[in-house]
């Protein structure tokens, strides 16, 4: 794989960065989804509704591969066993990047889920680790940070992809559909609709494009071409 999104749940891929997974797979990367849990703890729908679901998302979302790691949905913790079941993974996908919740949130699987990746890309590199497949990091870690108030490193224009990133979001039916059952806790489908649209406007505002999704990285970017440099200062 050329890209590999680590998620918690099935949905959270779509929500913060399926648009660069789509952006990416159009122009011949091929990308990957690896989601932590089964999503069984949720208010709303059954693992096996979600698993499906999460197919249906993926073909939307152009993805090369989709796995599901099987780890215990709202009790994901950081154990040695957990991140060499993820380090094993990252071993046989050989990602050259790999993008990660933000690191702060208020759910305690996305945070843990970021904590678990970061270490067990470490993990994966060791060659003297007893763990099937040939020792593998990522060249680069990229945090999605559509949902946490920080400043991004980078935006990327997703406007020619949002309405397949929304289509592959909508493929959760037991999640956004209009219901009675978490009705206070989950917004309309159509406001579900028009809040993601709004959040990407608000990033794509940010780099001069109609729709944007944000990512964080912990090192200083390199620029070769300062004179290529977008969007326009004024």
């Amino acid at each position: 794989m050329d890209i590999v999104a680590i998620a918690a749940h099935r949905d959270d891929v779509e929500q913060t960065c399926g648009g660069a997974l789509i952006r990416m797979a159009e122009r011949g990367y091929r990308t990957a989804v690896v989601d932590l849990t089964a999503g069984e703890m949720g208010t709303r729908g059954t693992a096996e509704q979600r698993a499906a679901e999460a197919q249906a998302a993926a073909g939307k979302m152009l993805l090369t591969e989709r796995h599901n790691l099987q780890l215990p949905d709202a009790r994901l913790e950081n154990t040695l066993a957990a991140r060499l079941t993820i380090a094993e993974k990252i071993r046989e996908l050989r990602p050259r990047v790999v993008i990660l919740p933000y690191w702060e949130a208020r759910h305690p699987d996305h945070y843990r889920c970021a904590e678990l990746g970061y270490e067990a890309c470490f993990l994966a590199g060791l060659r003297k680790l007893e763990l099937p497949g040939e020792p593998h990091r990522p060249s680069k870690i990229l945090y999605a940070s559509l949902y946490a108030d920080v400043k991004p490193s980078f935006v990327v224009d997703i406007s020619s992809q949002f309405e397949r990133r929304l289509e592959a979001l909508l493929c959760y039916r037991s999640q956004y559909q209009t219901q009675q059952v978490g009705s206070n806790l989950f917004p309309a489908e159509e406001e579900v609709a028009e809040r993601v649209r709004s959040i990407a406007r608000r990033y794509g505002m940010l780099i001069d494009a109609k729709y944007g999704e944000p990512f964080v990285v912990k090192e200083t970017l390199r620029v070769d071409d300062i004179v290529a440099l977008e969007p326009r200062s004024m």
